[in-house]
């Protein structure tokens, strides 16, 4: 039996694998923002599941909630990042305030998760830092540029944090989903105060999809054009744990992989065509090898 912490628990993904986990006989500890959405598992799995809400946003409270966890649970074997949300629209289009709370929420609040439970692994010798980014953290479009930079701060830091914790036996694995059918859009959804120089440009139609304002296409039809199962990704992420070893990035569905290997050959190909001029700017005295 592992003990995991799963932030955000209160739907989509991190619900299939606290279902999974408890169903299989592990015991989770999970934080929400609304008392009461888990209770008909708390009434069915009693002790085995641990409860506490937190903000993200608040960091003192990030650090109570692991510590409080850690004394009561007498340990913590999995820490799972999955809070998160999406801010959409054009860039220009979001206030101040939004992008502060998306990069407060999205990535401070999973740094300062795992940097509160990092001393705790290293004293019992091991631990496993999971943490839910997006194929959206491997390229940028209009209408996403926030939600994908938020996803993209996510990926250089916990590429660092995995090699700096690594030679203390603790694992990091980035989970990167493609689209999920869950009620992460429509639940999770904030959007910027829409202006109109970009309602008919990529960003606003994206904006104008995103809110089922397109003719011909509602939220159940966009839903359905959505490839991922959430409770096989659930199922792949444990059984990544549970094997311990892997690569540190983990693509979950076609789409994942389809956008995310487009998005680097691409990437590759502009620096490769870059390369002439990238080596023209070396100073005079600088040898290259052969």
């Amino acid at each position: 039996m592992q003990t995991w912490f799963i932030t955000g628990a209160s739907g989509g993904l991190a619900s299939r694998i606290t279902r999974r986990l408890l169903e299989r006989g592990d015991r989770v500890a999970v934080t929400v923002r609304k008392p009461g959405v888990l209770d008909d598992l708390k009434a069915q799995y009693g002790s085995r599941l641990w409860q506490a809400h937190l903000d993200l946003t608040n960091p003192q409270q990030i650090v109570e909630v692991i510590e409080r966890a850690w004394e009561e649970l007498g340990t913590i074997d999995v820490l799972v990042n999955n809070a998160a949300y999406g801010l959409y629209g054009a860039v220009e289009e979001a206030s101040d305030g939004q992008i502060e709370h998306l990069f407060m929420t999205n990535v401070i609040g999973s740094l300062r998760a795992a940097r509160a439970v990092l001393p705790f692994f290293r004293k019992q010798g091991s631990g496993h830092i999971v943490q839910i980014s997006s194929m959206a953290g491997h390229y940028s479009t209009p209408g996403m540029g926030l939600y994908c930079s938020s996803k993209w701060a996510v990926e250089g830091a916990f590429e660092a944090l995995a090699k700096e914790a690594a030679p203390f036996n603790i694992k990091t694995t980035i989970v990167e989903p493609g689209g999920i059918r869950t009620n992460f859009i429509t639940s999770n959804a904030v959007f910027g105060e829409r202006m109109d120089v970009y309602r008919d440009k990529e960003a606003g139609q994206f904006v104008s999809l995103m809110k089922g304002e397109l003719p011909g296409i509602d939220m159940n039809m966009f839903n359905q054009m959505v490839v991922g199962d959430p409770d096989k990704m659930a199922q792949q992420i444990i059984r990544r744990v549970d094997q311990g070893d892997g690569p540190i990035r983990m693509a979950l569905g076609s789409d994942a992989y389809e956008q995310i290997r487009e998005a680097l050959l691409d990437r590759l190909a502009a620096l490769d065509a870059q390369k002439e001029l990238a080596y023209s700017t070396d100073a005079d005295d600088v040898v290259r090898q052969a």
